[in-house]
């Protein structure tokens, strides 16, 4: 098993930036990857980003050029770098993680983005 923790989300205003963090209570390299997801009120949880072991990153077409997803082996830390909020960014943001004894979840952080 593994524990994910995510922090760094807040109130922000449109056009500004935020970086999310979450931190695994294991080495990342027995993480086959670890991905980034929101879920806006009323609205089904969808992917944003994603970082394999070997450092191969894909990021949903929605977020392209605004966020990215990158990590710290040394914190076992993944963060998601968010530029250029919008209003419509505005959702819980979760962390998971694959590994081999399944797929695990953080609590997750709010992000809001006032207009």
């Amino acid at each position: 098993q593994v524990q994910l923790v995510e922090s760094g989300g807040g109130l922000v205003q449109a056009g500004g930036s935020l970086r999310l963090s979450c931190a695994a209570s294991t080495s990342i390299f027995n993480i086959n990857a670890m991905g980034w997801y929101r879920q806006a009120p009323g609205k089904q949880r969808v992917f944003l980003a994603a970082i394999t072991s070997g450092g191969t990153t894909n990021h949903a077409d929605s977020v392209k050029g605004r966020f990215t997803i990158s990590r710290d082996n040394a914190k076992n830390t993944v963060y998601l770098q968010m530029n250029d909020l919008k209003p419509e960014d505005t959702a819980v943001y979760y962390c998971n993680a694959i590994l081999i004894s399944g797929t695990y979840w953080g609590q997750g952080t709010q992000v809001t983005v006032s207009s």
